[in-house]
């Protein structure tokens, strides 16, 4: 019974392989090799599994390619009272103020839906606001790519393979996609 489930999901992650469009692969790389020849700052947003990502990227962002770079859920005291006096929508958004997020800077989304109006308002807000001072847009999603898509200024779409595994197949490819840009930009 498991060794079905095993081949089934493999299967699905060699499609995902075999179907992700590289030149958005390689349009986001160029805007990351772009903002570390500019010494721009990077700002990693995420929720949830997505957020665990962001702090996994900040270490190999900085660690790696030496690009300032620093994720918001990193600082829970600092994030939990934002969420307390300013509320979920805007705690994002005034952290990167307080940063003094620019338009030398990038913001990089980690979402599977990329957000809406009703969902993910924190990284929607996030990003009008980089829209806003021309900063760029970068973002991992799935689903139908949401605001991220809209708004970005590179989007990598994980492709739906298995409606039951969405989630499990964007994070993931967060974190392939993450090691493959630095990796690439490293022997660039």
């Amino acid at each position: 019974m498991h060794i079905e489930y095993i081949k089934t999901y493999l299967n699905e992650v060699k499609i995902i392989c075999d179907s992700i469009d590289l030149n958005s692969i390689d349009e986001f790389t160029n805007h990351i090799y772009s903002l570390r020849k500019r010494k721009g700052r990077l700002f990693i947003l995420g929720v949830g599994g997505s957020a665990a990502n962001a702090s996994h990227a900040v270490n190999d962002f900085r660690k790696i390619l030496k690009i300032e770079s620093y994720s918001v859920t990193d600082n829970s005291a600092e994030l939990t009272a934002r969420i307390n006096d300013d509320g979920w929508d805007t705690s994002y958004l005034n952290w990167l103020k307080v940063s003094n997020f620019n338009k030398n800077d990038a913001i990089l989304i980690f979402s599977v839906g990329g957000g809406s109006d009703t969902v993910s308002l924190n990284l929607v807000r996030a990003m009008e606001y980089a829209k806003e001072i021309e900063s760029t847009i970068l973002s991992i999603v799935s689903r139908n790519g949401g605001k991220a898509k809209e708004l970005s200024d590179s989007c990598i779409m994980i492709p739906i393979i298995s409606d039951e595994r969405i989630t499990a197949h964007a994070e993931e490819w967060q974190g392939i996609i993450l090691h493959l840009v630095v990796n690439s930009i490293k022997i660039k």
